[in-house]
């Protein structure tokens, strides 16, 4: 099973001018055109992976972008890109994610649906709502949680084939069908 991961922040498009160098453009053609592109070319399930933004304006411009994100995702969803989830990073903020890393300054990123003190921010309400709202459209369970993970050496295994089995009976696969279909080179 592939899935393809977008991410998508404010800071991924940029402007490329005539000498080669590149700025900063923000967001020109969005989430949704972005992964279209990316679906026409690779034609596999995708999931927006990550995105976030700085809790500024007492938190109004991360609850902002968290649903014009969902809006992105559920646009190509409804134009026929298969969308299997969708991610909000972090959990909590992050230390020295500004400066990515490189330096060890002990700066809070205010970026997570939580803060250091597990405090929930406005973010976090909104995915909570977003959640609520949306039941109907997510999974009721995780993909990852359906999808038995086997690397390719050891697919023959017993418990390999057990463990395809059972992931085929929790999503109502006949499992002799599977296997048959398997054993022919294609997968269900």
């Amino acid at each position: 099973h592939c899935i393809m991961g977008n991410d998508y922040y404010i800071t991924n498009e940029h402007r490329v001018s005539e000498d080669g160098t590149t700025t900063p453009s923000g967001e020109i053609f969005g989430y949704a055109e972005i992964t279209w592109q990316y679906y026409d070319r690779y034609r596999i399930p995708v999931m927006h992976t990550e995105t976030n933004l700085r809790d500024g304006n007492g938190g109004k411009d991360a609850v902002a972008w968290l649903w014009k994100e969902w809006a992105n995702v559920l646009r190509v969803r409804n134009d026929g890109v298969p969308v299997v989830g969708f991610t909000w990073y972090s959990l909590t903020d992050q230390m020295d994610w500004g400066s990515a890393l490189r330096e060890n300054a002990g700066k809070v990123d205010p970026v997570g649906l939580y803060d250091l003190d597990r405090k929930i921010r406005p973010v976090g309400e909104a995915y909570k709502k977003l959640i609520q709202d949306w039941a109907d459209v997510l999974p009721t369970q995780s993909q990852c949680l359906q999808v038995p993970v086997v690397m390719p050496q050891e697919y023959d295994e017993y418990w390999a084939k057990k463990l395809r089995e059972e992931a085929d009976e929790h999503r109502g696969i006949d499992a002799s069908a599977a296997n048959d279909t398997q054993s022919q080179g294609r997968q269900p």
